[in-house]
């Protein structure tokens, strides 16, 4: 069977991380076999990747970057994998050059982002490092949005060894009413309550403030509307958010949930969903809260548009007037027109973007990377 290693950064919670353990998930009984390296050690992830049954050997390289490089490159040589697929620039870079070195030509790189003025000044070295090697160490290149092959093209990466695969969502794990009630009284919202929820790290690309602002401008129109705000992982994080939420005058209004493990649950448990970004590839939430039946507002970055098509809203980015506007064209929809715009989501999913599509095509394209093909 041919084996497939897969090279990440790190396994911290993330939408990389997410789509390789679905994507080995659903290949489990496949054609392929999966192995996992990480240049990093820990992360919140590696229980769901052990618990699953996946080999996983972890690097670390950030505090022995030539031992742990040529440690990867002894295990290239020893294992001998049919193909080795890097995620994310570090990745694409350090699991790119050791395949190479190895003597494997078979290497597919893996882009996850589109807003590239964004990021640190190392990650946008190791981007302009790999837009230059882009035309020799990659056999293909996969970019989870249109919008992602664009940007890089435009950056220097060769395009013609670029292809896009969306994200898969998992129909199979709907979560259950009873959690997604419970989690709902937890935080102080009854059946009477409008639900807008948010879910996602801390992080400048999820601009989390122009959530906020946006729910300042709804709060004193609707006296029901409350909002649901999950993945904040430390004390300094939650006083950011509770600084910007003090400023709406409506603190009341919010309840603030630190990173979970239930991300299905705690969507179930939102009426709306809303995705305030300035930077997305193929946002794995938006297809998940999509999965579940929950409308969503969304701002235009990366192939979003695309993945929501008309089961939602699509406003421009940093820009909380418009976002307000979106949510607002939704809460003035009955509760039974929202509900039929959240199965028509669902049903878009299942349709387009399941695990089992990115699977196939994945699979696709390993074996046109092992026949030598183009």
């Amino acid at each position: 069977m041919p084996t497939v290693l897969h090279i990440i950064t790190g396994l911290d919670t993330g939408g990389a991380e997410t789509a390789l353990l679905r994507l080995i998930m659903g290949s489990m009984h496949g054609q392929y076999r999966h192995q996992v390296v990480t240049l990093t050690a820990g992360g919140a992830m590696l229980p769901a990747f052990l618990k699953a049954g996946i080999q996983v050997r972890q690097l670390n390289l950030r505090r022995e970057p030539i031992s742990g490089f040529l440690q990867l490159l002894r295990m290239m040589r020893e294992s001998r994998p049919d193909i080795v697929q890097t995620w994310m620039y570090h990745a694409d870079l350090v699991g790119g050059l050791a395949a190479r070195l190895s003597g494997n030509r078979n290497v597919i790189w893996g882009i996850r982002t589109t807003g590239i003025a964004h990021g640190s000044r190392a990650t946008a070295a190791v981007r302009r490092v790999c837009a230059w090697l882009s035309s020799w160490v990659p056999h293909t290149i996969v970019c989870v949005a249109d919008a992602s092959r664009r940007a890089h093209v435009d950056r220097g990466y060769d395009g013609a060894r670029m292809v896009v695969v969306h994200n898969g969502f998992n129909l199979s794990g709907m979560p259950a009413a009873d959690a997604a009630a419970a989690l709902r009284m937890q935080c102080g919202f009854d059946d009477t309550h409008v639900v807008v929820g948010n879910l996602g790290r801390f992080d400048l690309d999820k601009d989390l403030e122009n959530f906020v602002k946006a729910a300042g401008i709804l709060a004193p129109d609707y006296p029901n509307l409350r909002f649901m705000m999950v993945g904040y992982r430390s004390d300094a994080e939650r006083a950011q958010l509770e600084c910007w939420i003090a400023r709406t005058s409506h603190a009341g209004r919010f309840a603030l949930l630190r990173e979970r493990s239930d991300a299905a649950n705690c969507l179930a448990a939102m009426n709306l969903f809303c995705l305030s970004s300035r930077n997305e590839g193929f946002p794995n939430v938006v297809g998940e809260a999509m999965a579940v039946g929950v409308p969503c507002v969304v701002t235009d970055v990366g192939d979003t548009a695309l993945l929501v098509g008309d089961t939602g809203v699509v406003v421009p980015k940093e820009d909380p007037v418009a976002l307000a506007a979106g949510l607002r064209r939704l809460l003035e929809m009955t509760p039974q027109e929202r509900r039929a715009l959240g199965w028509r989501a669902s049903e878009r999913v299942r349709e387009q973007f399941t695990v089992r599509h990115a699977q196939e095509r994945f699979e696709t394209l390993y074996g046109t990377v092992i026949r030598g093909g183009v």
